[in-house]
């Protein structure tokens, strides 16, 4: 009998355990998610800036390599200016068109889940189940 008033006095003493570990368990998840997300937005801010860096970078130095490349076009193939502008001009879009969707893939929602949060608070919630039961 002294076992069971002993199991029934130590009842709320197991309940409080169980509140603060899961209350312990909360706090942690949040702090693991608010990391997860302020390192995703830190590599979205890279993305973005290269973005930006790069198409700032590349006005300028197009604007002359273009010029240059249209002259050795318009000689080499002994095409009119503008013709030799236009190659040489659609050849700089594919290469700016290239830089700008590297730095989109880096702001792909994919790439910016928090998928060790995600997973975690999956198998925080099995454990949870399996001591339920």
């Amino acid at each position: 009998m002294s076992d069971f008033r002993h199991e029934l006095e130590s009842l709320p003493e197991l309940v409080s355990a169980a509140l603060q570990q899961g209350s312990d368990l909360l706090r942690n998840e949040v702090a693991l998610a608010r990391s997860e997300v302020t390192e995703k937005i830190a590599l979205a801010g890279r993305g973005g800036a290269m973005i930006m860096a790069g198409a700032i970078l590349l006005t300028p130095a197009l604007t002359l390599i273009l010029l240059a490349i249209a002259i050795g076009v318009m000689g080499a193939l002994d095409i009119s200016p503008g013709t030799a502008c236009l190659i040489t001009g659609v050849g700089a879009a594919i290469i700016a068109g290239l830089i700008m969707w590297l730095g989109m893939g880096r702001l792909s929602a994919e790439g910016l889940k928090p998928r060790a949060t995600i997973d975690q608070v999956r198998r925080d919630g099995k454990a949870v189940r399996e001591m339920v039961r």
